[in-house]
């Protein structure tokens, strides 16, 4: 069995998940090793309705799979649209973003203080379309909220980890999203593929239907 280190070695740790085929080598991975794992999805971005039930039901799917606790939090989206008032147009990785961030990992935090962990992560990071620094800059300021909270700024890419989160979506045949969440994330996407000629997204297609089609 494979061992890490975690913060202050703790055992018990508390993931915030923003989708299966970003947290599934982050969950095999504590999962094998033998920490005490919980799964948190709140992600009151994920635009629409249809896609935020997609995600979080593959998440449940892998949970239930291994046997691994899940913790399914309100989609408070009008809550997340009247903080993201006036960045409409704010670029990705761009403080809609950090203002994303810091909402969901205050809400992790918090279920963390709340519930006696001592340390959380996040998949957010592994991702090579997201900016490490600016996420565990948002981890860090959220747990500061709580003298016995730590972020666990874990580089999840190295050894393999980002290539490991294709192979395993193949293998648990998750389903792969084709933006990263938001309303506008989907407006910019669709903006791209029309400069370039390409169809806009379908919700609920995956990443593999659309390269059959293509």
């Amino acid at each position: 069995m494979e061992q890490f280190n975690t913060p202050n070695d703790e055992k018990r740790i508390l993931l915030h998940s923003c989708c299966a085929p970003c947290s599934g080598p982050l969950i095999e991975k504590m999962h094998e090793s033998g920490l005490e794992l919980t799964i948190f999805f709140y992600n009151p971005n994920i635009h629409p309705l249809k896609e935020y039930e997609l995600r979080k039901n593959e998440n449940i799917r892998y949970a239930e799979k291994l046997g691994i606790p899940f913790v399914d939090a309100d989609y408070d989206v009008q809550d997340w649209f009247a903080r993201a008032k006036g960045m409409e147009q704010e670029p990705e990785r761009g403080i809609r973003c950090t203002m994303c961030f810091d909402m969901r990992f205050l809400r992790t935090a918090l279920y963390a203080h709340e519930h006696d962990f001592k340390v959380f992560t996040s998949s957010l990071g592994i991702s090579r379309w997201k900016n490490m620094e600016q996420i565990n800059d948002c981890g860090k300021r959220s747990a500061a909220h709580y003298p016995d909270i730590t972020y666990w700024d874990y580089n999840w890419r190295k050894d393999g980890g980002g290539a490991r989160m294709y192979e395993l979506a193949k293998e648990e045949n998750f389903y792969q999203q084709l933006y990263c969440g938001c309303i506008y994330s989907l407006r910019d996407s669709n903006n791209w593929r029309e400069s370039k000629g390409r169809e806009k997204i379908t919700i609920g297609e995956t990443w593999y239907e659309e390269k059959l089609k293509a």
